[in-house]
């Protein structure tokens, strides 16, 4: 698993240009089942998304696809992590 680290290096204003491509993005990501989940930082000075795809080259492909990242907007920080400990409701992302 991933946790994905975006922070903005490009101009909020330029960010929130080409938002509604970044969400759909996204939505495409969700639905090819690459991310988990996603969201906002607080602040507001980037983002996070966690990828259960099973190498760091298939994911960084994906990220490459980000319109931030086309556009220069962002940079990526890439985390490897090996969940081992979870919820009830979240006993599938555990590796064992």
């Amino acid at each position: 698993m991933f946790i994905v680290s975006l922070t903005y290096i490009g101009d909020l204003k330029e960010v929130d240009k080409i938002l509604s491509e970044h969400v759909e993005y996204l939505k495409d990501q969700y639905e090819k089942g690459n991310f988990i989940a996603s969201g906002r930082k607080i602040p507001r000075t980037g983002g996070i998304i966690l990828s259960k795809l099973d190498n760091i080259e298939k994911l960084e492909e994906v990220l490459n696809e980000d319109p931030f990242k086309i556009n220069n907007l962002a940079k990526y920080e890439i985390q490897e992590f090996i969940p081992s400990m979870t919820s009830d409701e979240f006993s599938n992302l555990k590796e064992v």
